[in-house]
């Protein structure tokens, strides 16, 4: 139930920063962040963060780069549209160890991008005050955490990603199932690893309708570390809203009802964020323009542009929106980060 799915594999390049990277890597210069020259120092076992979730916007666009070609426009991480404050790697792949991720850059379907050259285009992005991150699960997606050896394994294997790749942080997209004591665990045990690491969670609609939810409880259980939920607002058909009443996917009302349960259900706004497809082709169901998304994101934040739905309260708080994917979006002629982009960093 799900747009992530993997076909075959994609990417171009944006080689200028990547040059320019490169280049300065060569000279043995250290390179830092923008956003508080962190960098991806190791010191007494403890990764810093180049731009953490201090340094995220207060309104952020997160977007999920495809580390794979199903059809979408292929990008280098150089190329991903600057409308995107989080940029999500997708995705990390399942070791033998229960748990354990590892990241396999699909080199030849991406038109011969190199690890070097995806490092060098991370550290650009960070200059330029974007946090990258690694994003556990997708449709397809296989990862379980379920007990301490498998926390254990996933906070392991994640911090040898950060350190690796210089990742800013992980999303967890996990679709076929979620263990809120393991995951919570597991996450809480990375922070320690990474403090002030980005986190962001990709629920589908039906794993956020309730508190009790899997989902929703590891949310709430992270909270003080949590950046952003970005739930699916696609391929989910009808859910109920917060007022209890039905609402179908595709409409402003949809977006509006069904975010009102995570802001009226602990969440502070500024972890509630709605994710929606950046084109027709990059879901089975639920596009909206990106006209939608910004009234949705209006009536949440001011009370204004709402549908048949309005919150008792507003939440000018609200982070702001995720999309599948910038490839797709590229695919679009950059249709909803042009949109949308702008409308969320215009937000009060």
């Amino acid at each position: 139930m799900h747009r992530k799915a993997r076909r075959a594999s994609g990417k171009a390049g944006k080689a200028i920063a990547g040059a320019v990277v490169a280049g300065v890597a060569a000279c043995g210069l250290a390179l830092t962040s923008l956003a508080g020259g962190a960098g991806a120092a190791e010191t007494d076992g403890v990764h810093e963060v180049s731009v953490g979730a201090a340094d995220v916007p207060k309104h952020a666009v997160t977007g999920y780069w495809q580390n794979f070609n199903n059809g979408a426009t292929v990008q280098t991480l150089a190329e991903v549209q600057d409308d995107y404050d989080i940029i999500a790697v997708a995705f990390a792949d399942a070791t033998a160890t229960q748990g354990g991720v590892e990241f396999n850059l699909d080199s030849e379907g991406l038109g011969g991008y190199t690890d070097e050259q995806f490092k060098a285009d991370i550290q650009a992005k960070q200059a330029d005050g974007k946090s990258v991150i690694i994003s556990v699960g997708g449709e397809k997606g296989t990862v379980s955490v379920n007990d301490d050896a498998s926390a254990a394994a996933f906070a392991d294997s994640v911090a040898g990603l950060m350190e690796e790749y210089n990742f800013d942080g992980v999303d967890i997209d996990l679709e076929n199932g979620l263990n809120s004591t393991y995951m919570s665990k597991a996450l809480k045990s990375l922070a320690e690893k990474a403090p002030g690491l980005v986190i962001t969670m990709a629920p589908q609609t039906i794993d956020m309708q309730s508190p009790e939810a899997e989902y929703f409880k590891t949310a709430l259980e992270i909270k003080d570390i949590l950046t952003v939920v970005n739930m699916q607002y696609y391929n989910s058909g009808s859910m109920l809203g917060c007022d209890g009443q039905v609402y179908s996917q595709g409409t402003v009302d949809f977006l509006t009802a069904l975010a009102c349960i995570q802001l009226e259900g602990g969440l502070d706004a500024s972890q509630v964020g709605l994710g929606t497809p950046a084109s027709p082709s990059a879901a089975g169901g639920g596009h909206v323009d990106g006209a939608v998304v910004n009234a949705a994101l209006d009536c949440l934040a001011k009370g204004e542009n709402c549908g048949s739905f309005t919150p008792e309260q507003t939440y000018p708080d609200i982070r702001g929106a995720m999309t599948w994917s910038t490839n797709w979006d590229a695919a679009a002629g950059n249709a909803w980060s042009g949109a949308v982009g702008p409308h969320v960093h215009g937000l009060p």
